[in-house]
């Protein structure tokens, strides 16, 4: 589960890398409504050319401008970085995953018994106890790291998705969504997760 915990600090890192990216390319927006009467109203009663060219430029002075444009940069690269070392941990679950199943072969256990074992562990109703790690069989951890791994695997694969359509032309409603569904992890059963800590033996 150490690649697990590491996967976990990761995304939390990439959420704030959204949440910054979000934030600004809000800022680079106009953010003043010129619809409004009352607005235009205090523009023209302070219209002297610097507040005119301080309003065109929306609201942002040259170095407000550029430090937004710079954080905006970081937060894209440390995005797509992101996805490098995501990769990397996904990669070393499905090798471990690997072999664990090859331990569940060599111990010669059946794919119906898999099945039970699942069954088992992860049928268990809240109020029940999972078993002791000590009272457990290879099966029983090899079924948990494949549940563990495709719930991973899935959210990562949503969040590629997320930081492949990142653009500076990303709307509100675009970034305010994949912020959302980062946070959530609709693929990640939270319940399933603690489950699977349990099964870890105590040091």
């Amino acid at each position: 589960m150490t690649r697990i915990t590491q996967y976990e600090e990761l995304v939390s890192t990439g959420s704030r890398l959204l949440c910054g990216f979000q934030q600004a390319l809000d800022k680079q927006r106009f953010p003043i409504d010129k619809t409004s009467t009352l607005v235009d109203r205090i523009i023209k009663a302070h219209g002297s050319r610097r507040v005119l060219s301080y309003v065109e430029a929306g609201c942002m002075n040259s170095h407000d401008s550029s430090q937004n444009v710079s954080k905006l940069h970081t937060c894209h690269l440390g995005l797509l970085d992101y996805k490098k070392k995501g990769k990397i941990l996904i990669d070393e679950l499905e090798c471990l995953l690997d072999d664990a199943a090859s331990v569940v072969q060599i111990a010669n256990v059946t794919d119906d018994d898999v099945k039970c074992s699942s069954d088992s562990v992860f049928s268990l109703s809240h109020e029940e106890e999972v078993p002791s790690s000590d009272l457990l069989q290879p099966e029983d951890f090899a079924t948990a790291m494949a549940v563990i791994y495709s719930m991973v695997k899935q959210d990562y694969t949503m969040q590629v998705q997320i930081v492949s359509s990142l653009s500076h032309k990303s709307s509100p409603g675009e970034l305010e969504t994949y912020c959302q569904m980062w946070s959530l992890r609709p693929f990640v059963d939270d319940d399933m997760m603690h489950r699977a800590w349990r099964l870890v033996p105590k040091p």
